[in-house]
């Protein structure tokens, strides 16, 4: 792993569409999802060989091919959010998101190419769903972890989605994992037919940072250590994801253990960064028998995946109409600085059914939009899907 100066930062943020651009030369991902795969030629000029954990949710302690932290990887407060429809926009997108749609969608391909080469698991339930019934894959929203400390927070990645048109939502708290996180709403904008994954429906965004300044003194120290030595690297979060990459320097096995203690969410941002944690199947936009969450779940389980057990496999909002479900995360063998390896955890898939709102029930079936359906997220649902990168979820023994 090579450790980026500023201006070297600055200096590829300048040429991040080119860069990503050349990324994407070869793909063996399903054509629809028009994702990124890694190049063997890339990998080359690596410090670290490509991330290839070899299980479905088991821990591999001893891999041969570890993650050197910062090596690119080939390629109003509420606890309740909206129950209402969904804003329907009339306006016509912005002449400058049109401009820029091709690049925008570029950048997301990036980033949905690095969570797919570290995440196996992701790749698999993502072929499996669209095999069963040729099923076009939409994603309902997409989710990015953050710390709230020195500009490192929401906005750092949000900045990004809102020049392209998203919007910020609502707020919603957790103390008790002392995390707040806003949600976006993407800019209405006809997509091509049969357009699939980050190539389809644009998502929501989900991004929610750690409140450091309620961790404890030992806690906030370690992490306004690494915030602080990443320069302007807040300034490139989206790039950062793009590429796989952590704008700080990779951390002591020690100091990782330390904050997994207290808070494996912070743990999880200190060896992950920017990297996508999660994207999100819109499971009622899919055609076949799986467009329904719980035949989904028994077909995910069915396949040998494990899910998500925290609070029930089943997350329901309190009025009954945002059924959540999610894999347990992968993990993946880390080179911390002080020369440790050690499987740390990844990122996972989640399923997400919004169904139709009461005043809409009496619609055919074929004439339900998406803003006739629930809108928004809930606490009570997210707390549980957080647990999906969980030590407890990932060592449980499978049922």
């Amino acid at each position: 792993m090579m450790c980026m100066k500023l201006k070297q930062l600055t200096m590829i943020s300048s040429h991040s569409s080119s860069i990503i651009k050349s990324a994407s030369a070869s793909s063996t991902f399903p054509p629809s999802l028009h994702s990124l795969a890694p190049s063997s030629s890339s990998s080359s000029s690596s410090s670290c060989l490509p991330l290839q954990p070899k299980s479905r949710n088991f821990i591999s302690l001893k891999p041969s091919a570890p993650f050197h932290g910062n090596s690119s990887v080939p390629l109003q407060k509420r606890n309740l959010s909206v129950v209402s429809a969904s804003k329907s926009d009339d306006r016509d997108p912005s002449s400058s998101f049109r401009g820029g749609e091709s690049f925008f969608r570029t950048v997301l391909q990036s980033m949905e190419a690095v969570y797919l080469n570290r995440n196996p698991t992701a790749k698999a339930v993502l072929e499996l769903v669209q095999s069963s019934g040729n099923n076009q894959i939409c994603y309902d929203h997409i989710a990015f972890r953050t710390f709230g400390v020195n500009g490192h927070g929401i906005d750092s990645i949000a900045s990004f989605f809102m020049d392209y048109g998203y919007t910020k939502q609502d707020e919603l708290r957790f103390p008790a994992k002392k995390l707040k996180a806003f949600w976006f709403s993407p800019p209405s904008f006809h997509y091509p037919d049969g357009g699939s994954g980050v190539n389809g429906p644009l998502p929501r965004v989900f991004i929610s940072e750690l409140l450091v300044d309620q961790m404890s003194p030992q806690i906030q120290e370690i992490i306004r250590k690494y915030t602080e030595t990443s320069g302007s690297g807040k300034k490139h979060a989206a790039l950062a994801s793009a590429l796989g990459s952590l704008t700080w320097g990779k951390p002591l096995y020690s100091e990782f253990q330390q904050l997994a203690r207290e808070s494996e969410y912070a743990a999880w941002t200190l060896v992950n960064g920017y990297a996508v944690n999660h994207v999100t199947i819109s499971i009622h936009r899919l055609k076949s028998q799986l467009n329904n969450i719980k035949s989904l779940n028994q077909f995910i389980e069915d396949n040998g995946f494990r899910l998500n057990s925290e609070g029930g496999v089943l997350k329901v909002s309190p009025d009954g109409l945002l059924l959540q479900s999610s894999t347990v995360a992968d993990s993946f063998p880390f080179c911390f600085s002080d020369g440790v390896t050690e499987s740390v955890p990844c990122s996972y898939i989640e399923f997400a059914e919004r169904l139709v709102l009461p005043q809409y029930k009496n619609l055919p079936e074929a004439e339900v939009k998406e803003f006739h359906r629930r809108d928004g997220f809930e606490v009570g649902n997210a707390d549980k899907i957080f647990e999906s990168t969980s030590k407890e979820q990932l060592t449980r023994r499978a049922a």
